[in-house]
């Protein structure tokens, strides 16, 4: 029957290996592996580290969206404003108080 070992433990043997202090055979022995599994998981995780520091396709989304969201934000922020002050200055012109009353002259 095949063992399986979850992802934390992996990692521990595979930079336990990566740092150097103790062979790989050392590492087997403590850990009760077998050394080409160990092996074996260092090269993994040597080879997949670089991955580690990219953002990844869906990351990259959800800033972009983010970015999107905060700009229309501003835009509707800014237009509140517009239109707060376009329905000031046509009270004005019409006679008309902010609350769409006519002023008494």
């Amino acid at each position: 029957m095949r063992k399986h070992y979850d992802k934390g433990f992996k990692a521990k043997v595979a930079i336990e290996a990566i740092k150097g202090e103790k062979t790989i055979q050392e590492l087997a022995t403590i850990y009760e592996v077998h050394p080409n599994l160990i092996a074996l998981w260092k090269k993994q995780l040597t080879d997949n580290a670089p991955q580690l520091f990219e953002k990844s396709e869906k990351d990259k989304e959800k800033e972009e969206a983010r970015h999107k969201e905060e700009e229309l934000y501003k835009e509707i922020g800014q237009l509140e404003v517009e239109n707060e002050f376009l329905k000031k200055s046509t009270g004005r012109c019409t006679g008309q108080n902010q609350d769409g009353r006519t002023r008494a002259s």
